[in-house]
């Protein structure tokens, strides 16, 4: 195992976007996120197909003038595939054969392994053992991002239990910032807290730019509701822990986009991976990564 000085620099990548903005505010955050210190890209709707202020073609389109400037693109594909519509939208992403697709649903697996396109599985695949992960990479695996839930207990054993097989691990992306998304279902919760039909949400994922706030009945902040997703209140923070994630083999630390202060949170990231100090926590302790209740995360910030 690499010790921390003579591990690789860590990659950024910004994650896909989970939130519903207008093509205004997409269009804007990503042309200044092209001069940030991030390697890699992921574009694409991951939550829901409704949300269509940029097309497909759009978002080609963009993935084209950011991989002109540099940057590795990744194009996602939705979290939960559920019409033929989708698929459609999912084969387009895949013919346009220049990038990479994350792939958040087994549909795109896929379809990916049948047109031989390299792919990066997702957190929302379910991979929790290395006879998986090297079927993965049979079809075309290039990166795995861990589930939320998957500390660095079960990365230790799956990347073991990988060398003992005598397979390569594919590179390693851990979410490092951001809200969790901690599950997905057909049923819209946006549109069901504001008593709207899904058919009929009229889009109001647009005005909660960070997610919908829910509360316990004290009134304490518990989950953010985002159309068919739910997150994790808390914005999470893997910072201190890079010194553990280096000699994890962790390859990429990936940032979750937000609507304000995005560009501190890079920059404060890019200093911390050129460091071989822990940087202080900016965000709140992932209860996950040391395998404890989630709930736990958000009452033990610094330790």
């Amino acid at each position: 195992m690499l010790t921390i000085t003579e591990a690789p620099i860590m990659k950024l990548s910004l994650g896909p976007l989970q939130y519903f903005w207008s093509r205004e505010r997409t269009l804007a955050f990503y042309r200044e996120a092209v001069q940030w210190p991030v390697d890699i890209i992921y574009l694409g709707e991951t939550v829901c197909s409704k949300r269509r202020e940029l097309t497909t073609r759009d978002w080609i389109a963009l993935a084209e003038e950011l991989a002109a400037h540099g940057k590795q693109v990744v194009l996602s594909s939705l979290a939960l595939i559920e019409a033929e519509s989708e698929l459609s939208v999912l084969h387009r992403l895949i013919d346009h054969d220049l990038f990479w697709i994350e792939a958040n649903d087994m549909s795109a697996v896929q379809l990916c392994r049948e047109k031989i396109v390299p792919f990066v599985a997702g957190p929302s695949l379910n991979v929790y053992n290395h006879r998986a992960l090297a079927m993965l990479v049979e079809d075309g695996l290039r990166r795995w991002v861990p589930g939320v839930e998957q500390g660095r207990e079960l990365i230790k054993e799956l990347r073991e239990a990988t060398d003992a097989d005598g397979q390569a691990m594919p590179e390693l992306e851990v979410i490092a910032w951001g809200r969790l998304p901690l599950s997905y279902s057909a049923r819209c919760f946006t549109a069901r807290s504001l008593d709207i039909a899904k058919d009929q949400c009229q889009f109001r994922c647009i005005d909660y730019p960070d997610g919908l706030r829910l509360t316990t009945r004290e009134d304490q902040a518990f989950l953010r509701i985002n159309g068919i997703q739910i997150q994790g209140e808390e914005i999470t923070d893997l910072g201190p822990e890079l010194p553990e994630l280096r000699t994890l083999g962790v390859d990429i630390l990936r940032l979750y986009p937000q609507v304000n202060g995005m560009k501190e949170v890079v920059t404060h990231f890019d200093l911390a991976r050129h460091s071989p100090t822990a940087p202080p926590r900016i965000g709140m302790r992932n209860g996950y990564w040391y395998g404890e209740p989630g709930m736990r995360m958000s009452a033990r910030q610094n330790d």
